[in-house]
Protein backbone atom coordinates (compact mmCIF):
# COMPACT_ATOMS: atom_id res chain seq x y z
CA UNK A 1 0.00 0.00 0.00
CA UNK A 2 1.36 3.59 -0.82
CA UNK A 3 0.17 6.47 1.23
CA UNK A 4 0.51 9.82 -0.95
CA UNK A 5 1.91 12.72 1.84
CA UNK A 6 1.48 16.29 0.29
CA UNK A 7 4.51 18.80 0.70
CA UNK A 8 5.24 22.35 0.14
CA UNK A 9 8.37 23.48 -1.70
CA UNK A 10 8.49 27.26 -3.11
CA UNK A 11 9.08 28.03 -6.56
CA UNK A 12 11.55 31.40 -7.20
CA UNK A 13 8.73 33.75 -9.70
CA UNK A 14 10.85 36.90 -9.42
CA UNK A 15 13.08 39.57 -8.18
CA UNK A 16 11.66 42.71 -6.50
CA UNK A 17 13.71 45.70 -4.57
CA UNK A 18 10.09 46.10 -2.24
CA UNK A 19 8.97 42.54 -1.11
CA UNK A 20 10.68 42.06 1.88
CA UNK A 21 7.22 40.06 3.71
CA UNK A 22 4.62 37.40 2.78
CA UNK A 23 1.87 39.06 0.74
CA UNK A 24 -1.97 38.45 0.89
CA UNK A 25 -1.13 36.17 -2.04
CA UNK A 26 0.65 33.84 0.03
CA UNK A 27 3.97 35.00 -1.87
CA UNK A 28 7.47 35.21 0.50
CA UNK A 29 10.29 37.00 -0.35
CA UNK A 30 13.33 37.18 1.01
CA UNK A 31 15.35 39.80 -0.26
CA UNK A 32 15.17 40.66 -3.75
CA UNK A 33 13.90 37.10 -4.53
CA UNK A 34 9.93 36.06 -4.10
CA UNK A 35 8.70 32.68 -4.07
CA UNK A 36 5.42 31.30 -4.46
CA UNK A 37 4.22 28.24 -2.75
CA UNK A 38 4.06 24.84 -4.81
CA UNK A 39 2.11 20.94 -3.58
CA UNK A 40 4.17 18.00 -4.47
CA UNK A 41 2.72 14.55 -3.78
CA UNK A 42 5.57 12.28 -2.47
CA UNK A 43 5.27 8.30 -1.96
CA UNK A 44 5.46 6.66 1.55
CA UNK A 45 5.62 3.26 1.64
CA UNK A 46 3.56 1.61 4.00
CA UNK A 47 3.76 -2.16 5.54
CA UNK A 48 0.50 -3.26 5.82
CA UNK A 49 -0.62 -4.46 2.39
CA UNK A 50 -3.94 -5.99 1.12
CA UNK A 51 -4.63 -9.18 0.22
CA UNK A 52 -7.39 -11.06 -1.07
CA UNK A 53 -8.68 -14.58 0.25
CA UNK A 54 -10.77 -16.71 -0.91
CA UNK A 55 -12.92 -19.12 0.74
CA UNK A 56 -14.43 -22.07 -1.80
CA UNK A 57 -17.11 -24.69 -0.89
CA UNK A 58 -16.22 -27.85 0.30
CA UNK A 59 -19.91 -29.64 0.33
CA UNK A 60 -18.80 -31.76 -2.77
CA UNK A 61 -15.64 -33.37 -0.80
CA UNK A 62 -18.14 -34.56 2.49
CA UNK A 63 -16.78 -31.64 3.89
CA UNK A 64 -19.34 -29.55 6.26
CA UNK A 65 -16.64 -27.72 8.14
CA UNK A 66 -15.15 -23.57 7.16
CA UNK A 67 -11.94 -22.63 7.70
CA UNK A 68 -13.71 -19.18 8.77
CA UNK A 69 -16.32 -17.75 10.63
CA UNK A 70 -18.39 -14.30 9.25
CA UNK A 71 -17.52 -12.65 12.66
CA UNK A 72 -13.76 -13.43 12.07
CA UNK A 73 -14.37 -12.30 7.79
CA UNK A 74 -15.55 -9.43 9.74
CA UNK A 75 -11.98 -8.74 11.36
CA UNK A 76 -10.04 -9.48 8.27
CA UNK A 77 -12.50 -6.73 5.88
CA UNK A 78 -12.17 -4.32 8.83
CA UNK A 79 -7.85 -4.78 8.52
CA UNK A 80 -8.31 -3.97 4.81
CA UNK A 81 -8.25 -7.06 3.07
CA UNK A 82 -11.22 -8.28 0.86
CA UNK A 83 -12.55 -12.09 1.40
CA UNK A 84 -14.38 -13.63 -1.50
CA UNK A 85 -16.96 -16.32 -0.34
CA UNK A 86 -17.99 -19.41 -2.60
CA UNK A 87 -21.92 -19.84 -2.08
CA UNK A 88 -22.97 -22.12 0.09
CA UNK A 89 -19.29 -22.71 1.97
CA UNK A 90 -20.65 -21.95 4.98
CA UNK A 91 -23.98 -23.98 4.72
CA UNK A 92 -22.25 -27.21 6.56
CA UNK A 93 -21.74 -25.31 9.98
CA UNK A 94 -25.14 -23.10 9.44
CA UNK A 95 -23.71 -19.97 8.26
CA UNK A 96 -25.67 -18.47 5.28
CA UNK A 97 -24.34 -16.33 2.90
CA UNK A 98 -25.82 -13.22 4.23
CA UNK A 99 -24.19 -14.06 7.28
CA UNK A 100 -20.89 -13.71 5.01
CA UNK A 101 -22.21 -10.36 3.12
CA UNK A 102 -23.28 -8.73 6.27
CA UNK A 103 -19.66 -9.04 7.70
CA UNK A 104 -17.87 -7.89 4.55
CA UNK A 105 -17.60 -10.66 1.99
CA UNK A 106 -17.67 -10.51 -1.52
CA UNK A 107 -20.39 -13.40 -2.64
CA UNK A 108 -19.76 -14.94 -5.82
CA UNK A 109 -20.60 -18.32 -7.91
CA UNK A 110 -17.81 -18.27 -9.56
CA UNK A 111 -14.77 -20.89 -8.40
CA UNK A 112 -12.56 -19.39 -10.49
CA UNK A 113 -13.32 -16.10 -8.90
CA UNK A 114 -12.64 -17.99 -5.21
CA UNK A 115 -9.66 -19.43 -6.15
CA UNK A 116 -7.73 -16.47 -7.99
CA UNK A 117 -7.33 -14.87 -4.67
CA UNK A 118 -3.67 -13.90 -3.39
CA UNK A 119 -4.43 -16.64 -0.15
CA UNK A 120 -6.70 -19.76 -0.98
CA UNK A 121 -8.01 -21.35 2.54
CA UNK A 122 -10.19 -24.32 2.64
CA UNK A 123 -10.32 -27.18 5.04
CA UNK A 124 -10.58 -30.23 3.04
CA UNK A 125 -7.80 -31.99 0.64
CA UNK A 126 -7.13 -29.89 -2.85
CA UNK A 127 -8.72 -32.35 -5.41
CA UNK A 128 -6.91 -31.85 -8.85
CA UNK A 129 -9.95 -30.62 -10.20
CA UNK A 130 -10.01 -27.56 -8.21
CA UNK A 131 -6.03 -26.79 -8.62
CA UNK A 132 -7.13 -25.85 -12.18
CA UNK A 133 -8.92 -22.67 -10.85
CA UNK A 134 -5.66 -21.78 -8.96
CA UNK A 135 -4.17 -18.81 -10.76
CA UNK A 136 -0.19 -19.47 -9.53
CA UNK A 137 2.22 -17.97 -7.28
CA UNK A 138 -0.63 -17.80 -4.41
CA UNK A 139 -0.50 -19.25 -1.06
CA UNK A 140 -3.13 -22.38 -0.24
CA UNK A 141 -3.77 -24.20 2.87
CA UNK A 142 -5.77 -26.70 3.51
CA UNK A 143 -5.35 -30.34 5.34
CA UNK A 144 -3.35 -32.38 3.55
CA UNK A 145 -4.24 -35.86 4.17
CA UNK A 146 -1.00 -37.36 2.56
CA UNK A 147 -2.36 -40.91 2.20
CA UNK A 148 -5.16 -39.48 -0.43
CA UNK A 149 -3.10 -36.96 -2.18
CA UNK A 150 -2.37 -38.08 -5.74
CA UNK A 151 0.47 -37.19 -7.49
CA UNK A 152 -1.34 -35.78 -10.74
CA UNK A 153 -2.79 -32.48 -7.84
CA UNK A 154 0.78 -31.80 -6.62
CA UNK A 155 2.04 -32.21 -9.67
CA UNK A 156 -0.61 -29.51 -10.50
CA UNK A 157 0.34 -27.31 -7.43
CA UNK A 158 4.10 -27.46 -8.28
CA UNK A 159 3.20 -25.99 -11.79
CA UNK A 160 1.52 -23.26 -10.21
CA UNK A 161 3.83 -22.54 -8.09
CA UNK A 162 2.23 -22.43 -4.83
CA UNK A 163 3.07 -21.87 -1.86
CA UNK A 164 0.79 -24.99 0.03
CA UNK A 165 0.35 -25.14 3.90
CA UNK A 166 -0.73 -28.05 5.72
CA UNK A 167 -3.28 -27.69 8.67
CA UNK A 168 -2.04 -30.57 10.69
CA UNK A 169 1.56 -29.19 10.33
CA UNK A 170 1.42 -26.11 11.37
CA UNK A 171 2.85 -25.14 15.00
CA UNK A 172 3.34 -22.36 17.32
CA UNK A 173 5.02 -21.22 19.91
CA UNK A 174 4.24 -23.58 22.90
CA UNK A 175 5.67 -26.68 20.81
CA UNK A 176 2.25 -28.02 19.96
CA UNK A 177 0.15 -28.25 16.59
CA UNK A 178 -2.91 -25.97 17.07
CA UNK A 179 -5.03 -27.28 14.58
CA UNK A 180 -4.50 -30.98 15.43
CA UNK A 181 -4.87 -29.84 19.03
CA UNK A 182 -8.12 -28.61 18.85
CA UNK A 183 -9.88 -30.81 16.12
CA UNK A 184 -8.15 -33.69 18.39
CA UNK A 185 -10.01 -32.64 20.97
CA UNK A 186 -13.16 -32.49 19.45
CA UNK A 187 -12.68 -35.84 17.89
CA UNK A 188 -12.35 -37.50 21.21
CA UNK A 189 -15.10 -36.53 22.72
CA UNK A 190 -17.69 -37.07 19.77
CA UNK A 191 -15.65 -40.77 19.68
CA UNK A 192 -17.42 -41.58 22.86
CA UNK A 193 -20.36 -39.73 21.88
CA UNK A 194 -20.87 -41.84 18.60
CA UNK A 195 -19.33 -45.34 20.69
CA UNK A 196 -22.83 -44.40 22.87
CA UNK A 197 -25.21 -44.43 20.32
CA UNK A 198 -24.02 -47.54 18.60
CA UNK A 199 -24.46 -49.67 21.32
CA UNK A 200 -27.79 -48.32 22.55
CA UNK A 201 -30.90 -50.03 20.49
CA UNK A 202 -30.76 -47.01 18.04
CA UNK A 203 -28.62 -48.08 15.30
CA UNK A 204 -29.11 -51.78 16.06
CA UNK A 205 -26.72 -51.99 18.61
CA UNK A 206 -27.05 -54.77 21.26
CA UNK A 207 -28.66 -52.01 24.05
CA UNK A 208 -25.85 -51.07 26.56
CA UNK A 209 -25.72 -48.10 28.01
CA UNK A 210 -22.41 -46.33 28.16
CA UNK A 211 -21.52 -45.78 31.68
CA UNK A 212 -22.68 -47.85 34.55
CA UNK A 213 -25.69 -47.49 37.12
CA UNK A 214 -26.13 -48.82 40.20
CA UNK A 215 -26.02 -52.70 40.59
CA UNK A 216 -25.18 -52.77 37.16
CA UNK A 217 -21.40 -53.76 35.54
CA UNK A 218 -19.87 -50.41 33.85
CA UNK A 219 -19.09 -50.77 30.11
CA UNK A 220 -15.73 -51.10 29.78
CA UNK A 221 -13.44 -48.07 27.05
CA UNK A 222 -9.61 -49.15 25.90
CA UNK A 223 -7.85 -45.93 24.18
CA UNK A 224 -5.09 -46.83 22.32
CA UNK A 225 -2.86 -43.83 22.39
CA UNK A 226 -2.03 -41.29 25.55
CA UNK A 227 -1.91 -37.79 23.39
CA UNK A 228 -4.45 -34.99 23.20
CA UNK A 229 -7.65 -37.20 21.29
CA UNK A 230 -7.02 -40.16 23.85
CA UNK A 231 -7.40 -37.71 26.88
CA UNK A 232 -10.38 -36.00 25.57
CA UNK A 233 -12.02 -39.34 25.04
CA UNK A 234 -10.97 -40.77 28.38
CA UNK A 235 -12.14 -37.71 30.04
CA UNK A 236 -15.89 -38.43 28.14
CA UNK A 237 -16.03 -41.75 28.83
CA UNK A 238 -15.35 -41.45 32.49
CA UNK A 239 -17.72 -38.49 32.65
CA UNK A 240 -20.41 -41.52 31.69
CA UNK A 241 -18.82 -44.05 34.93
CA UNK A 242 -17.24 -46.41 32.41
CA UNK A 243 -14.12 -48.32 33.22
CA UNK A 244 -11.36 -47.02 31.21
CA UNK A 245 -8.00 -48.74 30.25
CA UNK A 246 -4.86 -46.84 28.23
CA UNK A 247 -2.33 -48.42 26.17
CA UNK A 248 0.74 -46.46 24.74
CA UNK A 249 4.64 -47.41 23.93
CA UNK A 250 5.80 -44.46 26.15
CA UNK A 251 5.89 -45.12 29.98
CA UNK A 252 6.35 -40.75 30.02
CA UNK A 253 3.45 -40.10 28.06
CA UNK A 254 1.28 -42.38 30.51
CA UNK A 255 2.17 -40.70 33.21
CA UNK A 256 1.34 -37.56 32.12
CA UNK A 257 -1.81 -38.68 31.17
CA UNK A 258 -2.49 -39.82 34.12
CA UNK A 259 -1.62 -36.43 35.70
CA UNK A 260 -3.63 -34.77 33.28
CA UNK A 261 -7.21 -37.03 34.04
CA UNK A 262 -6.42 -36.23 37.55
CA UNK A 263 -8.01 -39.78 38.88
CA UNK A 264 -6.91 -42.98 39.07
CA UNK A 265 -7.18 -45.51 35.73
CA UNK A 266 -5.84 -48.46 33.85
CA UNK A 267 -2.94 -47.45 31.95
CA UNK A 268 -0.15 -50.15 30.51
CA UNK A 269 2.83 -50.18 28.06
CA UNK A 270 1.74 -52.50 24.60
CA UNK A 271 1.64 -56.27 25.62
CA UNK A 272 0.36 -58.65 23.38
CA UNK A 273 -1.15 -60.15 26.12
CA UNK A 274 -2.64 -57.63 28.43
CA UNK A 275 -3.60 -55.73 25.39
CA UNK A 276 -5.70 -59.21 23.96
CA UNK A 277 -6.98 -60.10 27.48
CA UNK A 278 -8.46 -55.83 27.70
CA UNK A 279 -9.87 -55.99 24.37
CA UNK A 280 -11.81 -59.36 25.19
CA UNK A 281 -14.12 -57.62 27.95
CA UNK A 282 -14.10 -54.50 25.48
CA UNK A 283 -17.40 -52.59 24.87
CA UNK A 284 -15.02 -49.98 23.08
CA UNK A 285 -12.09 -49.72 21.10
CA UNK A 286 -10.81 -46.19 20.42
CA UNK A 287 -7.70 -45.83 18.43
CA UNK A 288 -5.69 -42.48 19.03
CA UNK A 289 -2.20 -43.44 17.92
CA UNK A 290 -0.50 -40.73 15.54
CA UNK A 291 1.33 -42.22 13.32
CA UNK A 292 4.23 -39.89 12.07
CA UNK A 293 5.14 -41.72 8.35
CA UNK A 294 3.26 -43.77 6.04
CA UNK A 295 4.51 -47.33 7.04
CA UNK A 296 1.91 -50.12 7.78
CA UNK A 297 1.61 -50.30 11.53
CA UNK A 298 -1.07 -51.91 12.97
CA UNK A 299 -1.31 -51.66 16.91
CA UNK A 300 -4.58 -53.84 16.89
CA UNK A 301 -4.68 -56.63 14.31
CA UNK A 302 -7.71 -58.22 12.97
CA UNK A 303 -7.09 -61.47 15.21
CA UNK A 304 -7.44 -59.10 18.48
CA UNK A 305 -10.63 -56.99 16.51
CA UNK A 306 -12.04 -60.86 16.21
CA UNK A 307 -11.65 -62.01 19.64
CA UNK A 308 -13.78 -58.93 20.93
CA UNK A 309 -17.17 -59.19 21.86
CA UNK A 310 -20.14 -59.56 19.44
CA UNK A 311 -21.76 -55.81 19.32
CA UNK A 312 -18.85 -53.89 20.53
CA UNK A 313 -17.73 -50.56 19.00
CA UNK A 314 -14.35 -49.77 17.04
CA UNK A 315 -13.67 -46.14 16.12
CA UNK A 316 -9.61 -45.18 14.89
CA UNK A 317 -8.71 -41.68 15.22
CA UNK A 318 -6.07 -42.10 13.22
CA UNK A 319 -7.63 -43.65 9.80
CA UNK A 320 -6.58 -39.89 7.63
CA UNK A 321 -3.13 -41.26 8.27
CA UNK A 322 -3.58 -44.97 7.89
CA UNK A 323 -5.00 -45.97 11.10
CA UNK A 324 -4.03 -48.15 13.91
CA UNK A 325 -5.98 -50.79 13.75
CA UNK A 326 -6.31 -53.57 10.96
CA UNK A 327 -9.85 -53.66 10.59
CA UNK A 328 -10.82 -49.91 9.73
CA UNK A 329 -11.17 -48.35 6.16
CA UNK A 330 -10.94 -45.07 5.53
CA UNK A 331 -14.66 -44.30 4.34
CA UNK A 332 -16.53 -40.68 4.10
CA UNK A 333 -18.55 -39.34 6.85
CA UNK A 334 -21.83 -40.27 4.90
CA UNK A 335 -21.21 -43.87 4.82
CA UNK A 336 -18.50 -44.00 7.78
CA UNK A 337 -20.33 -47.88 9.45
CA UNK A 338 -19.73 -51.04 8.78
CA UNK A 339 -19.49 -54.46 10.18
CA UNK A 340 -16.45 -56.86 10.46
CA UNK A 341 -16.79 -59.80 12.75
CA UNK A 342 -19.52 -59.10 14.63
CA UNK A 343 -17.74 -55.69 15.91
CA UNK A 344 -19.63 -52.38 14.75
CA UNK A 345 -16.71 -50.12 12.86
CA UNK A 346 -16.99 -46.15 12.55
CA UNK A 347 -14.13 -44.73 10.81
CA UNK A 348 -14.55 -41.48 9.08
CA UNK A 349 -11.59 -39.66 7.93
CA UNK A 350 -13.32 -35.83 8.75
CA UNK A 351 -14.76 -36.81 12.14
CA UNK A 352 -15.09 -33.24 14.03
CA UNK A 353 -17.26 -32.59 10.54
CA UNK A 354 -19.78 -34.20 12.93
CA UNK A 355 -19.88 -30.82 14.82
CA UNK A 356 -18.97 -28.51 11.89
CA UNK A 357 -20.35 -25.45 13.74
CA UNK A 358 -17.93 -25.74 16.82
CA UNK A 359 -15.02 -27.30 14.89
CA UNK A 360 -15.21 -24.44 12.19
CA UNK A 361 -15.08 -21.79 15.18
CA UNK A 362 -11.71 -23.79 16.38
CA UNK A 363 -10.07 -23.11 13.08
CA UNK A 364 -11.23 -19.64 12.76
CA UNK A 365 -9.57 -19.09 16.00
CA UNK A 366 -6.24 -20.24 14.40
CA UNK A 367 -6.57 -18.88 11.33
CA UNK A 368 -7.53 -15.33 11.74
CA UNK A 369 -4.82 -14.04 13.07
CA UNK A 370 -2.50 -15.83 11.00
CA UNK A 371 -3.85 -14.49 7.66
CA UNK A 372 -3.82 -10.92 9.10
CA UNK A 373 -0.09 -11.59 10.14
CA UNK A 374 0.45 -12.65 6.55
CA UNK A 375 -1.14 -9.30 4.95
CA UNK A 376 1.05 -7.19 7.88
CA UNK A 377 4.36 -8.86 7.14
CA UNK A 378 4.02 -8.09 3.15
CA UNK A 379 3.34 -11.46 1.61
CA UNK A 380 4.02 -15.23 3.50
CA UNK A 381 8.23 -14.91 2.78
CA UNK A 382 8.42 -12.47 4.97
CA UNK A 383 6.03 -14.37 7.54
CA UNK A 384 8.18 -17.28 6.91
CA UNK A 385 11.23 -15.60 7.79
CA UNK A 386 9.87 -14.83 11.21
CA UNK A 387 7.68 -17.44 12.18
CA UNK A 388 9.82 -20.44 11.96
CA UNK A 389 6.79 -22.68 13.74
CA UNK A 390 4.57 -21.61 10.32
CA UNK A 391 7.33 -22.76 7.94
CA UNK A 392 6.80 -26.22 9.54
CA UNK A 393 3.57 -26.61 8.13
CA UNK A 394 4.84 -25.60 4.52
CA UNK A 395 4.71 -28.60 1.54
CA UNK A 396 5.62 -26.58 -1.00
CA UNK A 397 7.23 -23.14 -1.31
CA UNK A 398 6.78 -21.60 -4.65
CA UNK A 399 6.37 -24.94 -5.95
CA UNK A 400 8.99 -26.11 -4.57
CA UNK A 401 8.76 -29.96 -2.35
CA UNK A 402 9.75 -29.17 0.90
CA UNK A 403 8.39 -32.21 2.63
CA UNK A 404 9.93 -35.29 3.36
CA UNK A 405 6.90 -37.42 3.84
CA UNK A 406 5.78 -36.74 0.25
CA UNK A 407 9.00 -36.50 -1.28
CA UNK A 408 9.01 -40.06 0.05
CA UNK A 409 5.84 -41.02 -1.12
CA UNK A 410 6.25 -39.68 -4.59
CA UNK A 411 9.92 -40.39 -5.06
CA UNK A 412 10.87 -36.55 -5.63
CA UNK A 413 13.70 -34.65 -3.83
CA UNK A 414 12.78 -32.34 -1.15
CA UNK A 415 14.24 -28.89 -0.73
CA UNK A 416 15.14 -27.58 3.12
CA UNK A 417 12.63 -24.52 3.51
CA UNK A 418 15.16 -22.42 5.81
CA UNK A 419 17.75 -22.70 2.80
CA UNK A 420 15.19 -21.46 0.32
CA UNK A 421 13.70 -18.44 2.33
CA UNK A 422 16.91 -16.73 2.66
CA UNK A 423 17.55 -16.85 -1.01
CA UNK A 424 14.60 -14.37 -1.12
Amino acid sequence: MLLCVKFFTFEKISNHPEMNERSKSGKVSFGNTVFMPKEELLETAVRHRKISIGIPSDKKNDEKRVALTPESVNLLVESDNEVIVQKGAGAGANYSDKDYSENGAIITDSPARVFSADAVIKVAPFTEHETDYLKGNQVVMSFLNVLKLSEETLGKLVRKKVTALAFEKIGDDNGVMPVMESMSEISGITSILIASDYLSNHHGGKGVMLGGITGVTPTEVVIIGANTAGEYAARAALGTGSQVKVFDKSLHRLKRFQDLIGQRLQTSVFHPQVLKKSLKSADVLIGAIELEDLRPWYYITEDMVRSMKKGAVVIDLSIDRGGCIETTECRALNDPVYEKHGVIHFSAWNLPSRVARTASIALSNIFTPLLKNMAEAGGITNLFKIDPNLRKGAYLYNGILTNDTLGQKFGIISKDLDLLISAF
